[in-house]
């Protein structure tokens, strides 16, 4: 399962720069909650043994490894870290130490997005 969560966009500030304008602060509270109660809810639905794949376009720690380690503890299922730096192509440089990647502009030639894989247990 996919959750391709709502954030602040602020991992595409260099193909749009206009856009750290549109964002204040106090976005930041309701996204993480909206964040958190779809990775929540993807991790009661999905089946035992089941992946849930969680993915953003922001490097902000807050909407990426706070995010889905307080979701996977407030799930009320048994959750682990699946590492994803596999999933990605052979060789790509700076992948840190996992589970979850972080890619960035100046590394990967991409927005700033996030991924982390999660199993249901």
């Amino acid at each position: 399962m996919l959750v391709d969560a709502p954030c602040t966009g602020l991992g595409s500030l260099r193909r749009r720069p206009e856009s750290r304008w549109r964002r204040q602060p106090s976005d930041l509270p309701p996204l993480t909650r909206l964040q958190r109660e779809l990775l929540g809810a993807a991790l009661r639905a999905v089946r035992p043994g089941g992946l849930v794949a969680y993915v953003t376009c922001s490097p902000h720690t807050v909407e990426t490894h706070v995010t889905v380690t307080e979701a996977a503890r407030r799930s009320g299922v048994p959750v682990d870290f699946v590492d994803a730096r596999p999933l990605l192509p052979a060789g790509m440089p700076g992948l840190g130490d996992g589970p979850t990647v972080q890619l960035w502009p100046h590394r990967h030639g991409t927005d700033a997005m996030f991924l982390a894989v999660l199993r249901r247990g």
